[in-house]
């Protein structure tokens, strides 16, 4: 029996961060060894929020499958690709749009907190409201069966599930509607206490040199009862130890949650054995980037056959989609 199809992609806004890894890639890792798995640059998804400034878009690109390759991401394993490589992406979005409800993406909640945030951007436009239907023709051109996602992405897969079921209602069962795979995404924050992300230039990155890493850990927001060396603290509410929680042994964590609650360890201290292990955790990663980075050939030509493949399932469902649709 085929194994199950998974797809998934990410917007190319920049190198990746220690957010992106375990938000995702850690996960996707791991599923290429039991799914069908194809994953993309969703550069289209990118000018949503970009279309100023789309000189960055190719060099981001680049960066992120550097990033991808070096985490562990195998192309013996997983179909990779860019998303504006394949039109037929662009040719399924149309058709969804016209059979797409209005209110269906008036009602995603993305859509409101992404306007709250961006507030230095103008994304009162067509293509940031419909961009949830471009991301349906992303996952149901290749017949996905499965999407890992986070609790808080759910919504946007049950809108691609509800216009696959439109689709097929309407003319011809070809999607399976996609199933969420859940993926636990620890919390890991950035350093100044908000989401880890490039907007905020808060993170910290897959490719920062050890000098980075220090210098951003030491500016890390702690628990902010600990004015002194000798107050007693709670880990539970400091985002360096949510970073240990994430990097350290177990009896590393034990040891500093109780010198933290007992003022046996300072924040500086903290800090530094998490800078230690930051670096110590990304030395591998970083290692594998430096080798592709100078072999970028071979990463163009995995690119390369990635796009032959999923052109061609992409091609074979747009043949069925028209039949479908009688155009």
């Amino acid at each position: 029996m085929s194994r199950k199809r998974i797809l998934s992609g990410m917007r190319p806004s920049g190198k990746l961060h220690l957010g992106n890894f375990f938000g995702a890639l850690d996960s996707w890792v791991k599923l290429q060894d039991d799914y069908d798995c194809f994953f993309f640059a969703a550069d289209w998804h990118a000018l949503t929020s970009e279309y100023e400034n789309t000189g960055i878009i190719k060099e981001c690109i680049k960066d992120m499958f550097l990033d991808w390759l070096s985490a562990g991401m195998d192309p013996q394993k997983s179909t990779f690709f860019i998303q504006s490589n394949i039109l037929e992406h662009a040719e399924l979005h149309v058709l969804l749009s016209m059979i797409t409800p209005l209110s269906w993406l008036e009602r995603n909640p993305t859509y409101k907190e992404q306007q709250q945030e961006l507030t230095n951007r103008d994304i009162s436009t067509y293509g940031f409201l419909g961009y949830p239907v471009l991301q349906a023709a992303d996952i149901i051109i290749y017949k996905a069966h499965k999407v890992p996602v986070g609790v808080d992405q759910l919504p946007h897969l049950e809108l691609t599930r509800e216009i696959a079921r439109r689709f097929n209602f309407l003319y011809e069962e070809i999607f399976p509607i996609p199933e969420p795979i859940l993926t636990e995404v620890p919390k890991l924050l950035g350093i100044d206490g908000r989401k880890m992300s490039k907007a905020y230039n808060n993170a910290i990155y897959l490719a920062d040199p050890p000098e980075m890493i220090k210098e951003k850990t030491d500016q890390m927001f702690t628990d902010p009862q600990r004015a002194r060396r000798t107050d007693p603290g709670d880990p539970e509410i400091c985002n360096v130890f949510s970073f240990h929680k994430i990097l350290s042994p177990t009896e590393v964590v034990d040891e500093i949650a109780h010198g933290c609650r007992s003022a046996g360890i300072g924040c500086v201290e903290c800090k530094k054995r998490l800078i230690s292990r930051i670096i110590t955790f990304l030395a591998p990663f970083q290692r594998k980037r430096e080798y592709f980075l100078d072999h970028f050939k071979e990463v163009e030509e995995i690119i390369e056959t990635g796009t032959i493949k999923a052109r061609s399932i992409a091609r074979e469902t747009m043949n069925e989609v028209r039949e479908a649709i009688k155009i």
